[in-house]
């Protein structure tokens, strides 16, 4: 597998926090997972950027994926297929943190926002 271990940026983490507040979810890897997935529905790749990884909040795969690992890292694959992307290992991690962090900054900045049962119908 070439993702280990995930870094968040110091602004993912304080996003984090507010949306720890919004919904009640308390556990960063949740909040991770629905955030990839966000980003991943959105059809335009994500921009690139240097997101660094200057913040305390770390995870390893196994902890933001759970028992899905096998599932995230075939949709991170999939849609690089489908952006017709071409990706070595070191790429995978960058590209997965790009999606990350984009859906982290969706789910902040939606105003609709305002518990889980408004995240939850979302899907």
């Amino acid at each position: 597998m070439a993702i280990e271990t995930i870094h968040l940026s110091e602004k993912a983490k304080s996003q984090l926090l507010t949306l720890k507040r919004k919904t009640g979810i308390q556990h960063w890897n949740v909040l991770c997972r629905w955030a990839f997935c966000t980003s991943l529905a959105e059809e335009s790749i994500p921009p690139e950027e240097d997101i660094p990884s200057d913040s305390s909040v770390e995870m390893s795969w196994k902890v933001f994926s759970g028992q899905y690992g096998d599932i995230y890292l075939a949709l991170l694959r999939q849609r690089s297929i489908n952006d017709n992307l071409k990706l070595s290992a070191k790429d995978e991690l960058a590209y997965f943190r790009l999606h990350l962090h984009r859906g982290i900054s969706y789910l902040t900045n939606n105003r609709n926002l305002t518990s889980i049962s408004t995240l939850y119908s979302k899907i």
